[in-house]
């Protein structure tokens, strides 16, 4: 027998958590008016990101094909066609491999990423609240048996979350300050207003307060960490071409989306929230990789 009967009983306890947070998910969405696409496994240009993840490439049909880091690009085209759209999206992300010893990070994993149109910062951030308390409280009646089994009391938070800018937590924090406000905090905080220097080309800079992105976080209590990211998107051509000079990339990289937003990319805002890390905070588990059957943790081979 591959797993323990009380190794099987934990795994099928969490697993029948995660179902239920991705049905809860689209209830929740399919109320909001949102359209569900299907998900984006390789293209010709994905996201930058800033950090340290290499790009997983393959070769077809003659050109190179990126698997799925996020569907930041293909959200901000969807919304020229749907007003509200949401996918369960695949991500690779080849990490460091000294990120598999966080508790946070996977390879592989799923990200519940939306985007909706002529949206503000504000109004994605109560939409990602009443997602969260929908989740959670659906959770907590259906599934209060396999809490029971894992031994984990949920909360369910008061709105609105609090907030903290960048600028205050990294003074009050230092450098790690995700962490510690992380391990601080009683329930979900947003973290807001990051600087254009940390964030990608596509966040759209506030044009009131030059150097500040309309960005957010949110920030899981009890030491599990960022819950989503998103924010809103630059989509005026001449400020995507400027960003992606200052940032140093190679703009043929980007003459898609360059070429899309000549022909007009609505203005939008979204985010990306990972199932597996909401299955993990939700469980309260050690690892996000107990949330999967067959996880992929970074640095780590797997037997199937």
């Amino acid at each position: 027998m591959l797993l323990s009967e009380k190794e099987r009983e934990r795994k099928e306890a969490i697993l029948k958590v995660g179902s239920q947070v991705i049905g809860a998910c689209r209830e929740f969405l399919a109320g909001e008016g949102f359209v569900e696409l299907l998900p984006v496994i390789v293209a010709p240009l994905t996201d930058p990101l800033r950090h340290h993840t290499d790009r997983a490439v393959i070769e077809a049909y003659g050109g190179r094909w990126h698997l799925t880091r996020s569907m930041i690009f293909h959200k901000q085209f969807a919304v020229s066609v749907c007003e509200r759209i949401f996918s369960f999206s695949p991500n690779i992300r080849i990490e460091p491999p000294d990120w598999g010893e966080t508790g946070r990070h996977l390879w592989e994993f799923v990200q519940l990423d939306l985007e909706v149109r002529d949206a503000s910062r504000e109004e994605v951030m109560d939409l990602g609240e009443r997602l969260l308390v929908y989740v959670l409280e659906r959770v907590k009646d259906s599934c209060s048996e396999e809490l029971s089994f894992l031994e984990r009391e949920l909360g369910i938070p008061e709105r609105p979350f609090p907030r903290i800018t960048y600028t205050e937590a990294r003074r009050s924090y230092g450098e790690d300050f995700e962490e510690a406000l992380s391990r601080e905090v009683e329930g979900p905080i947003w973290l807001i207003d990051f600087p254009i220097d940390v964030r990608e080309f596509y966040d759209r800079e506030d044009p009131e307060r030059p150097g500040i992105l309309l960005d957010m976080d949110l920030i899981y209590p009890e030491g599990y960490g960022e819950a989503l990211s998103g924010g809103e998107r630059e989509h005026l051509p001449e400020r995507i071409r400027e960003r992606i000079r200052v940032q140093g990339l190679d703009p043929e990289q980007y003459r898609g989306l360059l070429a899309l937003a000549e022909r007009g990319l609505p203005p939008s805002a979204g985010f990306g929230i990972g199932i597996e890390r909401l299955v993990r905070y939700i469980c309260g588990l050690e690892h996000v990789a107990e949330a999967r059957l067959f996880p992929r943790v970074p640095g780590e081979l797997s037997p199937i």
